[in-house]
């Protein structure tokens, strides 16, 4: 494609820009983002889409790609959480009526046995100024509606799957809660945990706070890794929660890997559920008396769920 014909596309399909990026590694950012248009009211932990044209430049030392002939106008897109990064440039609470930004928080995918990644090399060759889509709606049901103030919120993650549990952290503080309120996320490596020193400082400022941060390729966890079910199943999660884990006063939040979470299926014979292995967090919460949220189904529970890949 020639020069004029990229601008003109950027031009057709384009409506928001980059206003602040943070790596926290070569493969790890947090990116903030300005719509041309007035910012949709939405709720913490809802998704909206991002895209870039198939013509956009790709992050070096990616799998190659080799797009299909005709597809070389084509608008890739990929919908992404919110996140947040709770505090501002001076450590305060973010004050988000004094933003104009979303911000996002993304991993760059280098390879897959699916084919070359589509969208993550391109964003990871953005820069402070790029354009790029971003859709006008914001939607999702994975959010804080269900919680009442002096109920116990746990937040349980794998990666960037905090993102969303990061703008709900941020919604709670900022409207007082009075209940206990740990977030845990699990990384293979420490630098994989972009907003930890901002979680750290949070604990110091709020009694009711605690974050566990989980990492299970560093030296000194080679040989006794804690991934989240095991948190969970070995009582250490409620030992730092301070507390048993109680359904009728306590909301449970999971996002990032499928396998971590361990949403089931129902057997279309007998109705039964049939929970994937090994064991995810989903099937020891419903041991310990929790339920399902299940908002196409009109179910309400306190178990609620977003799966990433």
């Amino acid at each position: 494609m020639t020069a004029e014909e990229i601008a003109a596309l950027r031009q057709k399909q384009y409506n928001a820009t980059v206003v602040g990026l943070r790596l926290a590694h070569s493969d790890l950012m947090a990116i903030r983002i300005r719509r041309d248009y007035t910012r949709p009211i939405h709720k913490p932990g809802q998704y909206c889409t991002l895209g870039l044209g198939q013509w956009e430049p790709r992050a070096p030392g990616c799998q190659p790609e080799t797009p299909k002939p005709g597809e070389e106008g084509k608008l890739i897109r990929r919908a992404y959480s919110i996140g947040s990064s709770v505090l501002d440039d001076d450590g305060q609470l973010l004050d988000m009526s004094r933003t104009d930004w979303l911000e996002f928080y993304i991993v760059l995918v280098r390879d897959s046995t699916k084919g070359p990644p589509a969208l993550t090399p391109r964003l990871f060759a953005l820069e402070q100024g790029s354009r790029l889509f971003m859709g006008e709606k914001i939607a999702g049901h994975f959010t804080l509606d269900p919680v009442q103030p002096g109920d116990t919120v746990v937040f349980l993650a794998t990666g960037t799957g905090e993102a969303p549990h990061n703008y709900m952290l941020w919604e709670l503080l900022r409207r007082g809660h009075t209940g206990r309120i740990l977030s845990a996320c699990c990384v293979r490596y420490r630098r994989d945990l972009a907003y930890l020193p901002i979680h750290e400082d949070l604990m110091r400022r709020f009694a009711a706070y605690t974050y566990l941060a989980l990492t299970t390729r560093e030296a000194e966890t080679v040989g006794r890794k804690v991934y989240i079910q095991d948190l969970l199943a070995s009582g250490q999660l409620e030992e730092h929660l301070g507390d048993k884990l109680n359904p009728a006063t306590t909301h449970v939040y999971l996002c990032g890997n499928p396998a971590m979470i361990g949403v089931p299926n129902q057997d279309k014979a007998t109705g039964a559920l049939v929970f994937p292995k090994p064991t995810g967090v989903i099937e020891l919460l419903l041991q310990r008396g929790f339920q399902l949220d299940q908002p196409n189904k009109k179910l309400k529970g306190n178990i609620h769920f977003e799966e990433y890949w």
